[in-house]
């Protein structure tokens, strides 16, 4: 009867999380419902450019101001950290009521600074960036008679000799038709203000925004027409947006007046669909079908390398299981793994530090494939902006518990069990890897302070970090490490010999195949790693989270694999020195994503300009290998540990 009950009880939570899931959309923000008449607040954010990947605020450059004033939006520290600053804007709209010829504002004369700044966004190729609604305004241009879509506007144009601004803004807004479905309501992430839907609402019609889209044009108003014309005013001669013409050239000592027009187009799109025109990458089927070929292709290579070794094994301990002493005896004096017995677990060289790699590799992994996951489930959409940059650092600050715990026990596997130093080992991890990423941010930080940009963490943003950091993060760190203090350890099942055994001279430096093995491993990203790096360089959504977890399943794999047989071909020429290079043979991949990441610099980003802008990009592309060499170091690590000693506990031993 209790089990009865019990499964009773399960299926009718399942039955209800059914409900609720039923009732939001997972990967975004809840439909906010606009009726006839209401008014959409468009927002701004930081100008961006691919030219020096240096972000600066929209109100740095002499744009309208609202007249209620510049007010930011709450943000997560997800948005803060990529460089977001989401702020009110002048524009206004109301639902469902075209407008045209409308008057923002006229700006003052341009001073020398304000002209030079100006003319130096428009050389950088700087981007406007709005949103409404949680949308980013998106706009098309034709181009050899296909149509291309870009985020945002830029913010002028240089022809000749002469700079022009965007002072026209086209704006059209596809709705959809609001569809109730009758459901308990929460709380949305959009930017329209936090809605509450309730159970018991009118019937009156209302529309969802599903569409933002805008055309900048360049045009020279009649300065005569705009004397008696106050902010929001209609302009009394009809403005004809021309995106092929641009009239409104800028020059020190000029006022630029700007003007909108805005118009809602019913639409099919559904609120669910609509940002499906953002996460349409170009060259769609040549992501899907190139990430296909490179799954098959080194699953293939895996199997194999799984298969040579596996029945190399089997032969090497039915030929030893079947020798009897004398023959024993015999073959010592040959080469084999059995020859390095007494040493195979010889402590390494730094070992500490080596305990402190592989636990913060485990911890790296663990908050990649956690994200990764849940990424790939909806709930850290690119319809919730900082979202995927939150949720890394939630699982980082979680999993230092596993940190910790592993720390500890490969300090204790190391040392036979002794757990006298716990604390110390324990309190090194929880300072290794943050340490590390402290260093860099801060020194990137000051670049981008002296640049005055907004991709600079504030200084409330580093104080929260710290806090985060030595409050939670290492009290987690230190409970995992005493957890593990007490807990069993990997005990060896033979000794070793007080004095080393020597290691035979090889003809070719070990550390060759060592550093040759990280190519397998770069095979099964280097296709994704290209959308990463053009999702965080170009701009670009990236939205895959599935392939990329399966390639990341994949690359976990591979890297085992490629260690544990590095590791079996050292011990067979009686290297007994494995440890650090069953580390380094998976964790070598690294290397090959920097290199890539200096060719990307060259042949992708040819526009990057600034040494400020070379920096930042090294920056971070040292912090992503750093991080990338202690996760597949670990997984090779750990591995290459298992397999010594399961290999050396499955013969005898006298």
């Amino acid at each position: 009867m209790g089990i009865f009950h019990r499964f009773k009880n399960f299926l009718l939570l399942l039955l209800l999380f059914t409900e609720i899931v039923n009732g939001y959309y997972l990967p975004g923000s809840f439909p906010h419902k606009y009726n006839v008449g209401d008014r959409l607040n468009v927002k701004v954010n930081s100008l961006t450019s691919i030219d020096t990947e240096i972000p600066y605020g929209y109100y740095s450059l002499p744009f309208c101001k609202p007249l209620e004033g510049i007010k930011d939006k709450a943000e997560n520290i997800g948005e803060l950290l990529m460089g977001d600053r989401i702020e009110n804007s002048p524009y206004r709209f109301r639902m469902f009521n075209n407008e045209s010829e409308i008057v923002l504002c006229k700006s003052n004369p341009l001073s020398s600074d304000e002209f030079k700044t100006l003319r130096d966004r428009i050389d950088e190729m700087y981007q406007v960036n709005l949103n409404l609604d949680n949308l980013p305004a998106i706009r098309y241009t034709k181009k050899d008679g296909y149509y291309l879509r870009w985020t945002g506007y830029p913010v002028g144009i240089k022809v000749n000799d002469g700079y022009y601004v965007f002072n026209h803004l086209k704006f059209t807004v596809l709705v959809h038709k609001y569809e109730h479905n009758n459901v308990v309501g929460v709380i949305g992430t959009g930017d329209g203000a936090e809605l509450i839907t309730q159970r018991n609402e009118t019937n009156v019609d209302g529309y969802m925004v599903v569409g933002f889209e805008v055309q900048p044009c360049s045009v020279n108003h009649d300065v005569s027409l705009l004397k008696d014309i106050k902010p929001y005013g209609k302009y009394s001669k009809p403005i004809r947006c021309d995106p092929s013409s641009v009239t409104m050239a800028v020059t020190e000592g000029r006022s630029v007046t700007y003007t909108y027009e805005v118009s809602f187009i019913t639409s099919d799109i559904k609120w669910p669909s609509r940002w499906d025109a953002y996460l349409k990458m170009e060259g769609a089927k040549v992501h899907w079908f190139s990430i296909l070929n490179s799954l098959m292709v080194i699953t293939f290579l895996a199997g194999v390398v799984l298969v040579i070794l596996l029945r190399t094994i089997r032969r090497d301990l039915a030929r030893y299981e079947e020798l009897d002493d004398a023959q024993t005896h015999m073959n010592e004096e040959l080469s084999g793994w059995k020859l390095v017995v007494s040493d195979v677990f010889r402590a390494p060289e730094r070992p500490q530090l080596l305990c402190v790699m592989v636990a913060d590799g485990c911890r790296i992994l663990g908050m990649a494939i956690a994200t990764i996951f849940f990424a790939a489930l909806g709930f850290m959409s690119p319809a919730s902006r900082g979202a995927l940059i939150s949720g890394m650092l939630m699982f980082y600050l979680l999993l230092g518990v596993v940190a910790g715990f592993v720390a500890v026990w490969l300090q204790r596997t190391l040392e036979a069990g002794s757990s006298r130093r716990w604390f110390f080992v324990s309190s090194r991890v929880a300072c290794f890897f943050p340490g590390i990423s402290f260093l860099i941010l801060t020194i990137l930080n000051f670049f981008l302070w002296a640049s005055q940009s907004t991709g600079a963490i504030p200084f409330t943003t580093f104080i929260i970090l710290i806090l985060l950091w030595f409050c939670i993060s290492v009290p987690l760190t230190l409970l995992g490490g005493l957890v593990a203090s007490r807990a069993r350890y990997l005990k060896y099942p033979v000794r070793t010999n007080q004095i080393p055994r020597e290691i035979p001279a090889h003809k070719f430096p070990s550390w060759l195949l060592v550093l040759g093995a990280g190519t397998l491993p770069f095979g099964t990203l280097f296709i994704e790693l290209f959308f990463i790096m053009s999702s965080i360089w170009l701009g670009r959504v990236y939205y895959v989270f599935g392939f990329l977890f399966v390639v990341l399943v994949l690359l976990v794999t591979v890297c085992a694999e490629v260690s544990l047989v590095l590791t079996y071909m050292h011990l067979c020429v009686e290297d007994w020195q494995w440890w650090w290079k069953s580390f380094y043979a998976s964790g070598s991949v690294a290397l090959y994503i920097f290199l890539y990441s200096i060719n990307y610099l060259v042949f992708d980003l040819k526009s990057l300009s600034g040494p400020v802008s070379a920096i930042i990009y090294l920056g971070y592309s040292l912090f992503m290998v750093i991080a990338v060499m202690l996760a597949t170091g670990a997984v090779g690590f750990l591995t290459s540990l298992f397999f010594v000693h399961r290999l050396f506990s499955s013969v005898k031993i006298d």
